[in-house]
């Protein structure tokens, strides 16, 4: 796994806590969520905390959780790691429905023009 793929994948949080566990940062209940009404009277308090601990902020209303806020680095890295997630659960089932290639002919179908990789359909 290459070092961008093992970042994305550190930084994917759910409320539980690290979803993968590779070594991201662990939610702690006690001041990760909070009432709206802490939210309305401490946002610049928040902002900080929350881009400095890389840590979700679950919002709550009524007791039950209603947003979820998060530093822009970490929902960058949260997208980048879903969608790399999205293209290997496309490769499954391109695998599990006989959608592949041998690799000797998608290499030989590759071309580089311009600094512009190409594939080639054959």
């Amino acid at each position: 796994m290459n070092d961008e793929i093992r970042k994305s994948l550190i930084d994917i949080q759910s409320e539980y806590g690290t979803l993968f566990g590779l070594g991201g940062i662990q939610m702690k209940v006690s001041s990760d969520i909070k009432p709206i009404s802490y939210l309305k009277s401490h946002a610049a308090d928040i902002l900080k905390q929350i881009n400095e601990t890389h840590r979700p902020l679950i919002i709550t209303q009524n007791g039950e959780p209603r947003a979820v806020l998060q530093d822009p680095d970490s929902y960058d890295r949260m997208r980048n790691a879903i969608g790399i997630l999205k293209l290997i659960s496309q490769g499954e089932e391109d695998i599990k429905h006989g959608r592949t290639k041998a690799q000797e002919k998608v290499f030989k179908n590759i071309g580089v023009i311009e600094g512009t990789l190409l594939f080639i359909q054959t």
